[in-house]
């Protein structure tokens, strides 16, 4: 099972992800394919030990920036390193797809090539998040700013299965993130959402808060994209600001300093529970494939256990099982959603 890695996008390609390949190619033994710019990806793999390593290397001639339209970039920039590692998976020739560069175009690479699967509307951009009790996966984090209330439930429906799936919950809680857990909170998008889930398979939570999201309340929790981005981003700005002003007070005197060296292990696990890297990058959930997308400033860390990740959902199936989950819930969701028509109506 190769997986494909753009070697092109993110901040500082194709270093960082060439390093982060070889990594993953040595410590799990994952067959990887380089795709990008033939002479810079092979220069930057001559500054590794490859002996023995199964890695290929794909000609791709155009790069896609950060700043380029999502829909340009895939229509007419048709051997960019994202749109060529996408089609490697539609031939079969890579299970997976990784990519540190343009989110929107990599969404958009997704959809075009791959297409959707079957009974989502709409992929949705996935994000792990530490909590006080393991972990918590949001969606959707930054791929649909406007939603309707069946998106909700697809989104429930694939993040359900993700968790059982790959962050091996067992029964995961659903929640959907409101400014209230009471039943009266919410907006029309969250009040309706909340009374289609209730009536699916789900483990259904019901509303949670902002902060429930990091004390282990819900395994997975649901909102549009909007709301989701802004959620990511305060959080990378938070984890960041705490660890800037910690280690700012730790200079202040000898004494913080002497409690640091006595307390730095739990220093180090704690930046290990936050450290975005540890997870890689962030699911594309809905298209008929993997893909992963990666933060842009991503380091050889993040890359090799995004394609760690990858590589997992791609092996365990996760795709068959959503098309399985989403049939089950269907007529359910479904004839809730009629009977909240016919009350509108009435």
């Amino acid at each position: 099972m190769r997986v494909a890695v753009d070697a092109m996008g993110g901040d500082n390609a194709p270093g960082v992800e060439v390093e982060g390949a070889v990594a993953a190619a040595r410590e799990f033994g994952i067959a990887i394919t380089l795709v990008g710019d033939t002479e810079k990806v092979n220069r930057e793999l001559a500054k590794h030990d490859c002996k023995g390593l199964d890695i290929t290397v794909r000609h791709a001639s155009e790069v896609v920036g950060m700043h380029d339209s999502a829909s340009d970039a895939v229509r007419k920039k048709k051997d960019s390193s994202i749109r060529v590692a996408f089609e490697l998976v539609k031939n079969e020739e890579a299970v997976a797809v990784v990519s540190a560069g343009n989110s929107g175009a990599t969404m958009a690479a997704g959809m075009f090539i791959l297409k959707r699967i079957k009974g989502i509307d709409r992929p949705a951009i996935a994000q792990i998040f530490p909590t006080l009790r393991g972990k918590t996966l949001v969606l959707d984090v930054g791929g649909n700013v406007d939603c309707k209330p069946l998106n909700l439930v697809q989104f429930a429906i694939m993040g359900e299965v993700y968790a059982r799936s790959v962050m091996d919950v067992e029964s995961p809680k659903i929640g959907i993130l409101s400014n209230g857990e009471e039943d009266s909170k919410g907006n029309d998008l969250t009040r309706e959402s909340s009374a289609l889930l209730k009536s699916t398979s789900l483990d259904y939570f019901g509303y949670v808060e902002g902060r429930d999201i990091f004390n282990g309340m819900v395994d997975v929790v649901v909102c549009d994209g909007f709301v989701g981005n802004v959620v990511l981003k305060l959080s990378e700005g938070l984890a960041e600001a705490v660890s800037t002003m910690l280690k700012e007070e730790i200079k202040q005197s000898l004494l913080y300093k002497v409690g640091y060296l006595l307390s730095r292990r739990a220093f180090i696990n704690f930046k290990k529970k936050v450290d975005y890297t540890e997870y890689g990058g962030a699911p594309l959930l809905g298209i008929d494939g993997v893909g992963m997308i990666c933060h842009g400033g991503s380091n050889a860390k993040a890359i090799k256990n995004a394609i760690r990740f990858a590589h997992e959902y791609a092996r365990k199936g996760v795709n068959q099982r959503m098309v399985e989950k989403l049939q089950e819930n269907y007529p359910l969701y479904m004839q809730q959603l009629e009977t909240l028509k016919a009350q509108a109506a009435g």
